[in-house]
């Protein structure tokens, strides 16, 4: 006869421990550990095991060389940037989850994808966990749905999964995942069931061929709410931040793509809308011709963009000068300044320095580098850069420009978006996107770069 043994989880990261602690030493949260009663075999080991400890058989071998090639079939979701994140568009029996701060945006995403695909023929089950059916008709109203799409606020997760396999739509969407109760473990949003109803959804995901997004609480830390199991759980992830105006959509897992695609969205009174040239929108109130500003060529994940370095020098009133970094990794302008000191003999000792990276992002590319020192000199002696010019690479301490990652794209975007003078590491110049002029960049130093830009 099976019996039954304790163990205790944090809700927070999902740690287990054999009895209840106050603190989690994994994720240092207080008070967050729960029961959990997991049945064991008459001997007192739990179930499930393999092998001299669960009694099971190994099952049968298959050689990788005899496993056969299948490419997930996809279909479009109608809007582009969310395809971008995606990799290419909604893998047909993929689970995805969402997660973003309240009001950010994600249920309001969901239902424009919604529409479209149901103005494309495709069926779509709305599971709608948190808001009346009556609020996401008010909804749909303000932001414009014609679309004919079925709604449920069964939370249930067998009764989901039942309709699953029954009505097999071509997408599912689930607002939000913490809603979702299963029987027999606790109260929904703990963690035996937001695990278990997650692992229960992608099996009837992957059984009936329907798309499913799970939209996720976050916590004050910015991630996932529940055990990290959930995320393991799914095929993909993706987050949606607010920068300023605008909604970045960022995955950070995919097993049908490259992880590290960012969508750009801005937000207006008919919904989310996907800004096609987020380097143009970046700089678009970006003033030309003063000092202390430079255009910089960055990766966010594997999109490259233009954004906007600034800098500001002032006499200091204190004993100690004050350096004030915003959007950028503080340690790394430090860095900069200190070779502007030593190798240029630019005197920053009596100087307040404030570096900005205009648009709110918060980047940590090493390859701003050189757009921050190109941004103080120009600031503290008074001299704006060229309009036209764009730059980037990672300053080293002996002065020397180093070559970064994904140097091509960001030459291609610099290019595309009107910026013809490039000011760059060496070793990618005869590779020269069309457009560009070659009579710049390969510069090996920033006392070089500064030589070329003036």
């Amino acid at each position: 006869m099976a019996k039954t043994h304790s163990k205790f989880i944090c809700q927070s990261c999902g740690y287990q421990a054999s009895k209840p602690l106050g603190r989690c030493p994994n994720c240092q949260a207080w008070d967050s550990f729960v029961e959990e009663i997991a049945p064991t075999t008459s001997k007192g080991k739990p179930l499930g095991g393999s092998g001299a400890y669960g009694g099971v058989v190994g099952g049968a071998l298959t050689p990788l060389s005899q496993v056969g090639r299948r490419e997930e079939p996809r279909f479009a979701s109608g809007i582009a940037e969310l395809d971008r994140v995606l990799g290419g568009g909604i893998v047909a029996g993929g689970v995805t989850l969402m997660g973003g701060e309240p009001g950010i945006g994600k249920s309001t995403l969901l239902l424009q994808v919604a529409d479209k695909l149901t103005l494309t023929g495709h069926s779509v089950l709305y599971v709608a966990g948190e808001e009346s059916l009556e609020q996401i008709r008010l909804r749909a109203d303000r932001l414009g749905v014609t679309g004919e799409l079925s709604l449920t606020r069964d939370t249930r997760a067998e009764h989901i999964a039942a309709l699953m396999y029954e009505h097999k739509p071509a997408l599912c969407i689930v607002d939000s995942i913490q809603t979702v109760q299963i029987e027999g473990d606790g109260a929904s949003g703990g963690v035996a069931q937001v695990r278990e109803a997650t692992s229960l959804l992608t099996r009837a995901s992957k059984e009936s061929g329907t798309a499913t997004v799970l939209v996720g609480h976050v916590t004050k830390e910015g991630t996932v709410a529940g055990p990290k199991v959930m995320e393991h759980i799914v095929d993909t992830t993706v987050f949606l931040e607010t920068v300023g105006q605008y909604r970045l959509l960022r995955s950070v897992k995919n097993r049908f793509g490259q992880a590290g695609e960012l969508g750009v969205f801005e937000m207006r009174s008919e919904g989310l809308i996907a800004v096609d040239n987020p380097s143009a929108a970046f700089l678009a109130e970006r003033p030309v011709g003063v000092p202390g500003s430079v255009v910089a060529a960055t990766m966010d994940g594997h999109r490259p963009m233009l954004l906007e370095v600034q800098a500001l020098a002032a006499k200091t009133p204190y004993p100690n000068p004050r350096r004030v970094v915003v959007g950028l990794d503080p340690r790394r302008v430090d860095v900069v300044l200190a070779v502007l000191e030593r190798r240029l003999d630019l005197n920053l000792g009596g100087l307040d320095i404030y570096v900005n990276l205009a648009g709110g992002l918060k980047v940590l590319d090493p390859g701003l580098d050189l757009a921050v020192a190109l941004a103080v000199y120009s600031a503290v002696v008074g001299k704006a850069l060229p309009a036209n010019v764009a730059v980037f690479g990672e300053v080293g301490l002996a002065g020397e420009v180093r070559a970064v990652q994904g140097q091509l794209r960001r030459a291609e975007e610099a290019s595309r978006t009107g910026y013809d003078r490039l000011i760059l590491p060496p070793g990618i110049n005869e590779d020269a996107p069309k457009g560009r002029k070659k009579d710049s960049g390969g510069v090996r130093s920033v006392e070089d770069a500064l030589k070329v830009v003036w």
